[in-house]
């Protein structure tokens, strides 16, 4: 599980530092495997705009750019990037700044041109491999603001070495219980609210697969604006946690599965008739997938169906049919339960490994669809526009988990860690981890 540290933050607050966080989290058990600087202060870096680019008198391959720093100012800097243009804002290093590496910045002359300062890649700042270009910053980037405090640096990704047994963790909000428990905190509320429906589209949901899928809910929302993108602040996650950022409607659904650790998928609606439904496979039955390869699929597959056609493989990979593209204005989304004896070495058998996958084969919070589709729901409303109907919902609650009471004896509790500890540090731990606790006489 990769994930950075900055967005740990957001979901619990502790002073401990990078070096003593990551002590923390292998001191319990979730062993810190690496740690990567991402970024630095970035001293003299600032977010700046370019008013104006010309081509290099002396230069094809150069333009001389006038570019705005704040407060009014003006400087001149030559600059090579074949994205650099009128209206774009960037990373600027000031003359003085230093960049990771040791590059110092100083006035000079690129073919008897003055340049005070040089526009930046993300490649050169030390926050991503990309050097493609300028690092492109949102149109409402403040000019002026220094870089550091925009884009949240300094950061790092940190990998933890799970055992299957912390399925738990293979989000940033569950390491954060974790984290709250070991060091004193507790995890900041989450804001999950229900969106209220403001457009009447639905799709009908049907279980057929027992207690292999006992909850599936799904949500239509329309008219979103196929010219939307992914923000920076969703991008910039994805990017440090691993992730490359696709499209707003996938980001979204991969910026979900990493912050509460539940799997979505995206379904273009229009490409849909209903009812969606989840059944097992059938011998002889295929699937084209995402990365287009054709899924043979049998009896031991779960499939997600429209009008009880395969469209997706259930837990693993969406259907190339039904996927979202540029042009996509109605989508379907997706979030459901399924066993993890319905998905464990499924993607093996089709030589598959997905993010998925891995979470629904160790186990899946099955109260948590319904929180995830409304947080993604907020958020596609947020960033493609569109109106959302109403919350689709089938469960078989007698086949769900049961969260059964645990008793925990004070004289086991001892016997078993060789020492006491206070009932009050007992009911502490637990209740940071998000548990309800109740005092027995016995524990």
């Amino acid at each position: 599980m990769k994930f950075n540290e900055s967005w740990l933050r957001e979901h619990v607050a502790v002073d401990a530092d990078r070096d003593a966080l990551c002590v923390a989290l292998t001191a319990i058990g979730l062993e810190v495997e690496g740690v990567e600087p991402i970024g630095g202060e970035l001293p003299g870096v600032i977010v700046a705009e370019i008013v104006e680019a010309v081509r290099h008198p002396e230069a094809d391959r150069l333009q001389v750019c006038k570019v705005a720093i704040g407060g009014g100012e003006h400087v001149q800097i030559v600059c090579g990037a074949p994205n650099a243009r009128a209206g774009l804002k960037a990373p600027l290093a000031t003359v003085g700044a230093v960049l990771p590496g040791g590059l110092n910045i100083k006035a000079a002359k690129l073919r008897g041109v003055e340049s005070f300062g040089m526009l930046c890649s993300a490649k050169e700042l030390g926050i991503d491999p990309d050097a493609s270009g300028l690092l492109e910053l949102p149109a409402d980037a403040s000019v002026g603001t220094a870089l550091s405090t925009y884009l949240g640096l300094p950061d790092a990704r940190i990998e933890l070495k799970l055992t299957p047994n912390r399925a738990d963790c293979f989000s940033i909000r569950g390491i954060a219980f974790d984290v709250a428990a070991a060091l004193g905190a507790q995890v900041c509320p989450f804001d999950a609210a229900p969106v209220a429906a403001t457009a009447t589209a639905t799709l009908p949901v049907e279980l057929h697969a027992g207690a292999d899928a006992p909850r599936y809910c799904g949500r239509v929302i329309e008219g979103l604006d196929p010219n939307a993108t992914s923000p920076s602040w969703l991008t910039e996650k994805l990017k440090r946690c691993g992730l490359r950022p696709i499209s707003p409607l996938v980001d979204i659904t991969n910026l979900v599965m990493l912050e509460l650790g539940q799997p979505m998928h995206a379904f273009d609606a229009d490409t849909l008739k209903g009812p969606v439904g989840v059944r097992h496979g059938r011998a002889g039955e295929s699937l084209k997938l995402l990365d287009e390869r054709e899924a043979a699929i049998d009896a031991g597959f779960l499939v997600i169906t429209d009008a009880d056609r395969p469209v997706a493989l259930a837990g693993v990979m969406g259907g190339f049919d039904t996927r979202v593209t540029d042009a996509t204005t109605r989508v379907f989304l997706e979030s459901a339960h399924f066993a993890p004896s319905a998905i464990i070495g499924r993607a093996r058998k089709l030589g598959l490994h997905t993010d998925a996958s891995h979470r629904f084969e160790r186990g899946v919070d099955p109260a948590l669809p319904r929180v995830a589709l409304e947080y993604a729901t907020k958020l596609v409303l947020e960033i493609l526009g569109g109106a959302a109907g109403p919350v689709i919902e089938a469960v078989r609650e007698a086949d769900l988990p049961q969260r059964a009471p645990v008793t925990l004896r004070r004289e086991r509790l001892a016997r078993v860690l060789g020492q006491r500890i206070d009932d009050a540090e007992v009911a502490r731990i637990f209740v940071a981890l998000g548990m309800g606790v109740e005092a027995t006489a016995d524990g």
